[in-house]
């Protein structure tokens, strides 16, 4: 009985941060950014990434998507995020680099040329 007990714990630390509810963006930069190429703004708050359009209604929410593979990260241009999202099927990486307002948006597809468009802070 204490093995399976153990054992459950471990799977639930290990699945736990896969479950978790709050996207916990660290020192990236919260705010809006405007990807202009269409018309979409992306908001970081302190527990979520969103995709809203320019009348504020909500194109995307990862936080309900759900997200993989998060990371959080300080390059030598500045604070940056990695994530993947399954129910989008894409690959994202934003960068804030420290000199500039604009933030740099990146998205991997399957069978599709990166996308790469540079944002301005709303």
């Amino acid at each position: 009985m204490k093995r399976f007990t153990v054992i459950l714990v471990l799977v639930s630390l290990v699945l736990l941060p896969s479950f978790a509810g709050d996207i916990n963006l660290g020192d990236f930069p919260l705010g809006k950014w405007l990807d202009a190429n269409y018309d979409a703004i992306w908001e970081f708050s302190s527990g979520n990434i969103r995709i809203l359009a320019l009348d504020g209604s909500v194109y995307y929410d990862f936080d309900q998507a759900g997200i993989q593979d998060f990371t959080v990260g300080a390059g030598t241009d500045g604070p940056y995020i990695t994530f993947s999202c399954e129910a989008s099927g894409k690959t994202y990486k934003l960068s804030k680099p420290l000199l500039k307002g604009e933030m740099i948006l990146e998205i991997s597809r399957p069978g599709l040329p990166l996308y790469k468009v540079e944002m301005a802070k709303q």
